[in-house]
């Protein structure tokens, strides 16, 4: 699976054994963001989709519409010197991107965070609602809690990484009969879901009307933010959400399923969406 994952050794201890064995691990890498050369933000992800990882996090910073305001998105070398040449070394790892002229970038970061931090309760939501472009709330969109329920049992065959390693989440777009649009993976759960939309947004799928976000994990703001932002209806996870998960949901017009497990699950906001 190329860089994606990385052979190790390890001690397998069992009860009535020990023995060395190898596993996988999820590779995680840092990658660093630059807009017209300049060093802007890192994040650290596992290696895949990076371009698309890019746009979903623009996307979600506000700062792109579309596939047309980003007009380069290319690797470069990075800090890696090579020892015979002297010049930097092409990691995979500096994505440099160019915005269209007029285009203002997001505040410039040390670290890889989404556009909720420093931002909490109301005033978060109050500020989400202004940044959308589509009025989530008047999609009629409908599901049976059948298909909802399935959506875990269908994401886990395409969650490849996590089949290796069992440490990555996984995001996977869905439309109303189940079937998969799009599942990408990452060791974190907001880059999952950045590369989803920048898979949308680059093949020109904004909105993401009558879709469905399936989640491998939590449900936390930052998700919810994105799914708004990205214009999807419907948004489930197999663990719990947040109360301001629940609470930003409820305001804009997302249905919130949770612990979608087994044969049951829990309608968190707007549960007219789903048949029971």
């Amino acid at each position: 699976m190329g860089r994606v994952t990385q052979r190790t050794r390890v001690v397998r201890v069992e009860r009535d054994a020990v023995r060395p064995r190898e596993d996988r691990l999820a590779v995680e890498e840092p990658l660093e963001l630059r807009l017209g050369g300049h060093p802007h933000a890192v994040t650290m992800r596992t290696p895949g989709h990076d371009i698309e990882l890019a746009h979903g996090w623009l996307h979600a910073e506000g700062v792109i519409t579309s596939a047309a305001d980003v007009l380069r998105a290319q690797y470069c070398a990075g800090s890696v010197i090579d020892d015979e040449t002297g010049t930097g070394v092409n990691t995979y790892n500096v994505l440099d991107l160019v915005l269209a002229a007029g285009l203002v970038p997001p505040p410039v970061r040390g670290t890889f965070t989404s556009s909720a931090c420093g931002v909490c309760g109301a005033d978060s939501i109050e500020t989400l609602s202004r940044q959308g472009r589509w009025d989530v709330g008047d999609d009629d969109s409908e599901v049976s809690a059948d298909l909802v329920l399935s959506l875990p049992e269908r994401l886990r065959p395409l969650q490849r990484t996590f089949e290796a390693t069992g440490g990555v989440h996984a995001a996977g777009l869905f439309d109303l009969d189940g079937r998969a649009l799009v599942v990408r993976e990452d060791v974190g759960r907001h880059n999952a879901v950045d590369k989803v939309i920048g898979w949308a947004l680059l093949n020109g799928r904004l909105p993401l009307r009558a879709t469905i976000l399936q989640l491998s994990g939590r449900l936390s703001f930052e998700l919810v933010q994105k799914a708004y932002l990205a214009g999807i209806p419907i948004v489930s996870a197999v663990s719990a959400p947040s109360s301001l998960a629940v609470d930003t949901a409820r305001h804009l017009g997302l249905t919130v399923a949770g612990f979608v497990r087994g044969s049951s699950l829990n309608l968190y906001a707007h549960p007219h969406r789903v048949r029971t």
